[in-house]
């Protein structure tokens, strides 16, 4: 009787949304309605789309990114000509409290406009060395460790903790997870971005940090379609081919995605990938119609938000011929958002031409009103739920949310987690055991952690991004600074910084390797009397790795890929 019951209360609550809604479809509504009235989403999405101009459909589908500390007059002048969204880049984050002091500016300049639509805040806070929200916010091990420790409910604290501190400045989405496959493992465009090789465990992964970001109250984005892991090459830079025929890229590539569609994922990035195989024209993902359409719409049935990789890459224009047909071409190919990482000019050819084609091309014009309503559509639903980034975030409480002290607990616990031993022969090295330590790397974190373990260690130090003179330079003098040690410690995190770790080999004396960001660069080094993997520069990842050393705890990370 209850279960009928329960049953009959289910079907009346849907007959009345679809009545609802038929009688909101078929009534005009007022004139002044704003975002903010109180419609169903759908019918409000509607109404406010079949009402706007041209440049307000176009505006709304459009992302800019500002380069200064804050945002110049001409972001302003776009926000007031509707604009739809903004991105946080890397490059203006250092000082969060005016990240959150612009953030309320924009905010604010976007309520005044003529419907009230709030902005889409973005950023990439993958986590691990994909950071661009700086400041005191967590530096955290990343997706590869991720990945060595294995567990899903890292992958959702990780999400959660991080989005919680963008949340506290504004920001309303982030372009992760990161769900490209660790396929090409000379890759140092994704590398550790990657939680490994297998598709199914990155799906699961990649699902479980989508999860976390909503929970955390920030729209998670899935990049970069359809799967930027089988290249080496940088798309910023040039247009990466992958020569992969589509039964491949369906049990390979798509299978993240297959998750996180799954899970329903609010938005997926396209990236500039080409994948000749799949899409003869072998225009970029990003551009390609085929590709985002009758794939990821179609088969994969998605229906969450397109949004375009930052469209000032070359993979993107080089093949578009300009900027202006580039944004065409993306908008054609089912782009809901394109992005550029700079504010374009009021009269920039990529505003007036396609601006003209709406209003002389039909099916153009339909394109960026369906971008447009379901960018409004997607606002609705995120702005008028219970758990939403500030519109007007306070700089001066900032300090209480960033960094999150849970956060900081987890991100130690998660490191310790993800350590690996890929080489051992006398494990754990304590510092009594140790004799005389040379600490060789880079980075203050390196040597900080490893003055607290070995307390009279010495330092030999060179520099992280390092030159191929001062490679050269350092390979020829390491051997003259190892006199008198008994241990030397290197931190190595390139193929340079191995360069130097190979001049080590049969000097007699123990050799300890901690392997930071991509392991493969020290396989090489399989000499060495102990090797271990952490993933990542972030402090917590030093830390876990000297605690691991010296036998603090049982080591159990696993490599995310196969040799």
């Amino acid at each position: 009787m209850k279960k009928n019951l329960s049953i009959k209360k289910v079907i009346v609550f849907f007959v009345s949304i679809v009545f609802t809604n038929f009688i909101y479809s078929n009534e005009v509504l007022p004139d002044n309605v704003t975002f903010w009235s109180d419609y169903p989403n759908e019918v409000l999405a509607k109404t406010i789309v079949d009402r706007m101009t041209p440049e307000e459909l176009y505006s709304q589908i459009l992302m800019f990114g500002w380069a200064g500390a804050e945002p110049e007059n001409l972001l302003y002048q776009w926000v007031n000509r509707g604009l739809g969204s903004v991105k946080v880049f890397g490059w203006n984050t250092d000082d969060i409290k005016l990240v959150a002091k612009s953030i309320t500016s924009l905010q604010k300049t976007s309520a005044r406009g003529r419907f009230q639509i709030p902005l889409f805040v973005a950023t990439d806070q993958e986590g691990g060395w994909i950071r661009h929200v700086k400041g005191e916010t967590a530096n955290t091990p990343g997706n590869m460790a991720i990945g060595a420790s294995g567990y899903p409910v890292d992958a959702w604290y990780a999400a959660y903790y991080i989005n919680k501190e963008i949340k506290a400045l504004g920001i309303n989405m982030n372009f992760a997870p990161t769900v490209d496959l660790f396929t090409d493992h000379e890759s140092t465009i994704i590398g550790t971005r990657s939680f490994g090789e297998n598709p199914e465990y990155a799906g699961i992964l990649g699902a479980a940090f989508s999860a976390g970001s909503i929970a955390a109250g920030v729209i998670p984005t899935a990049k970069h379609f359809p799967g930027h892991g089988d290249t080496s090459l940088d798309s910023h830079g040039a247009l990466p081919r992958i020569e992969i025929d589509y039964d491949t890229l369906n049990k390979r590539e798509l299978v993240p995605f297959k998750y996180l569609i799954k899970e329903k994922v609010p938005a997926i990035m396209s990236g500039h990938l080409s994948m000749p195989n799949i899409d003869a024209t072998e225009a970029p993902a990003s551009l390609s119609k085929h590709i985002l359409m009758d794939i990821l719409r179609k088969e994969l049935k998605y229906e969450g938000l397109i949004i375009t990789d930052d469209m000032m890459m070359n993979g993107a224009t080089l093949y578009a011929g300009s900027l202006s047909n580039a944004f065409r071409m993306a908008i054609e190919a089912g782009n809901d958002i394109v992005i550029s990482s700079t504010t374009a000019r009021l009269n920039e050819a990529l505003w007036t031409n396609n601006l003209n084609l709406i209003k002389t091309d039909e099916v153009f014009y339909e394109r960026v009103k369906d971008a447009a309503y379901r960018v409004v559509k997607a606002k609705l639903e995120y702005f008028k739920g219970n758990n939403v980034a500030p519109l007007y975030p306070n700089p001066n409480t900032i300090g209480q949310f960033i960094p999150d002290k849970d956060g900081q607990k987890f991100f130690l616990e998660q490191a310790c987690r993800s350590i690996t031993l890929y080489k051992k022969t006398n494990f754990p090295v304590k510092a009594q055991d140790a004799g005389k330590v040379l600490l060789a790397g880079s980075l203050p974190r390196f040597f900080s952690e490893g003055k607290k373990r070995y307390p009279n260690s010495s330092e030999f130090r060179f520099s992280y991004e390092l030159g191929p003179n001062e490679t050269e330079w350092m390979c020829d003098n390491i051997l003259k600074n190892i006199n008198g040690y008994d241990t030397i410690i290197i931190c190595v995190s390139s193929e340079r910084s191995a360069r130097i770790a190979q001049k080590l080999k049969d000097c007699g004396k123990r050799v300890i390797v901690f392997s930071i960001m991509s392991p493969v660069n020290s396989f090489d080094l399989d000499w060495a009397d102990e090797i271990l993997l952490g993933y990542s520069y972030s402090g917590y990842t030093f830390v876990a790795m000297y605690a691991a050393l010296n036998g603090e705890f049982t080591v159990k990370g696993v490599m995310p890929f196969t040799e």
